[in-house]
């Protein structure tokens, strides 16, 4: 989709492709609102400054949107909506051993969120066990700066694909 595209859907049509990317009503609403997008710039400046512009509850709201790492079938079953856009994200998942996946899914917190795209199991592990050690508000922020490169990816496929 082109972002002129993007700029004349409906309101439903971008609420359902932003809630792909982001699953925050906030920032689904605010990106609504910043239409139109004059440019892929603008639309990635706006989406950043919408995000920055949440509170916890909005974070944790877009958190709930991703399956645990390593929950193959949460990814399958619960958001085959967004299959299209998260496609890869978790990929090298699948071929982790069983210990890999025990690890992450039994340490995995309310708010373990990380980019996987690119991202080996044993790498996402090595980084859940280093933020385990985080306060709570580290690891917000942590976790919403990843939230923040995950829909930065599908906001980048949104503009590759069409409706």
């Amino acid at each position: 989709m082109k972002i002129e595209e993007l700029n004349k859907v409906t309101e439903a049509e971008a609420e359902k492709l932003f809630m792909q990317c982001c699953t925050s009503s906030s920032w689904v609403s605010k990106m609504i609102k910043a239409r139109p997008f004059t440019d892929q710039k603008i639309l990635v400046t706006k989406a950043n400054q919408n995000w920055q512009r949440l509170d916890e509850s909005d974070y944790l709201e877009a958190f709930e949107g991703h399956p645990r790492i390593g929950d193959v079938n949460s990814l399958r079953e619960k958001y085959a909506s967004t299959k299209k856009l998260a496609s890869g994200e978790q990929i090298a998942v699948q071929d982790a051993s069983e210990e890999i996946l025990t690890e992450l899914a039994t340490g995995n917190g309310f708010i373990f969120i990380v980019c996987a795209t690119g991202k080996s199991a044993l790498e996402m592990l090595e980084l859940l066990t280093e933020r385990l050690a985080n306060d709570r508000t580290t690891e917000l922020m942590k976790a919403a700066e990843e939230q923040r490169k995950i829909f930065q990816i599908r906001l980048d496929k949104c503009l590759e694909t069409t409706l």
